[in-house]
């Protein structure tokens, strides 16, 4: 039983005697048994964070043969460079002139080219291509997969950077 004393003693320095102090006597047991009580609640009825996962769709090994032709012009390719900077194009490396953005103007640039190439493809929404390089955080890799979520590009996908394209970001000094 846990128990608090706080008696006093019986003789001060002067040598005279006073009156003892009652002996107080504290019970703690309930304290304690309300602290345990409420411990094992707050154990008990506590939920950790949740791991939040993001869904990717990847291709059926078995069926390699076939492959989908999709149309260059519906495909945006985004290059993750070094300093927060990324190079986005719309069809093939070489054909198209490349543009250099922050992360703050990614949201604007997918929600206008998604536009263009729906109205000129027949409401057929845009792949995005993200190849990060070397020199990217993957701070930037998950905000651009953020900006896909919130502009609602479902098509995507995460890809190893070519050679070509990092001869794109470092003529643009990028990598």
């Amino acid at each position: 039983m846990a128990e608090l004393d706080t008696s006093g003693g019986g003789k001060h320095k002067g040598g005279k005697v006073r009156t003892k102090k009652k002996n107080t006597r504290v019970d703690l047991t309930a304290m304690v048994d309300l602290a345990f009580l409420l411990i094992t609640f707050f154990i008990l009825t506590t939920t950790l964070s949740k791991p939040k996962a993001m869904e990717l769709v990847m291709p059926d090994k078995s069926d390699t043969t076939k492959q989908l032709a999709v149309p260059e012009s519906r495909t945006m390719t985004l290059l993750l460079g070094s300093n927060d900077k990324l190079e986005w194009f719309v069809g093939e490396p070489g054909k198209s002139v490349p543009s250099v953005i922050g992360y703050s103007d990614l949201r604007k640039t997918l929600v206008e080219q998604d536009k263009l190439i729906k109205d000129s493809h027949g409401g057929q929404g845009m792949i995005v291509i993200v190849s990060p390089s070397d020199k990217s955080t993957y701070k930037n890799v998950v905000t651009v997969m953020d900006e896909l979520n919130i502009t609602n590009i479902d098509q995507r996908a995460i890809v190893k950077i070519l050679p070509v394209d990092i001869d794109l970001l470092k003529r643009d000094k990028l990598y």
